[in-house]
């Protein structure tokens, strides 16, 4: 599994001109599943997406997580991160988790991040499949790149 997460003064997803989610301060994840994901690597992924400290503590360091900001989380589903350019220009996706596989892995990490009721964390979301128009505006910038196939074995 893989995300994208940016931090956010505020993001928004559109579909078909309607915003069908928005936040504030928190964290923009655009997230991925690749062949052979499992319920591991969706919740090592949870883990650390609410665990990231990259909210400034009182020094300005970067040490709270979106929980001790009471930061806000977007999640929107993003196939592309499974894109590869190794043969020619046109990016072939043969890494990503089929669709229908994807769209029912896609919604059960979304019921386990509103589920771990994380200091009232609210989580609002994209739409599996759709054409979306995704705004936001990068605070800092940050963004981190987070893959669990370099941290959880593959048997």
């Amino acid at each position: 599994m893989r995300a994208v997460v940016q931090r956010v003064a505020a993001a928004r997803v559109e579909v078909a001109g309607e915003a069908i989610g928005a936040i504030d301060r928190g964290l923009l994840a655009y997230v991925g599943f690749g062949r052979g994901d499992t319920d591991a690597d969706s919740e090592w992924m949870l883990s650390k997406i609410f665990g990231l400290r990259v909210f400034a503590d009182h020094t300005g360091k970067m040490a709270r997580s979106i929980g001790d900001v009471r930061g806000a989380l977007l999640l929107v589903s993003q196939f592309t991160l499974y894109a590869s350019l190794q043969r020619g220009r046109r990016p072939s996706f043969d890494d990503a988790m089929p669709p229908g596989e994807a769209e029912r892995a896609y919604e059960a990490f979304v019921r386990n991040a509103r589920g771990r009721g994380e200091r009232n964390i609210r989580i609002e979301t994209g739409r599996f499949g759709a054409e979306m128009l995704v705004s936001s505006v990068n605070d800092g910038p940050v963004t981190i790149w987070v893959d669990s196939a370099v941290a959880i074995p593959r048997g």
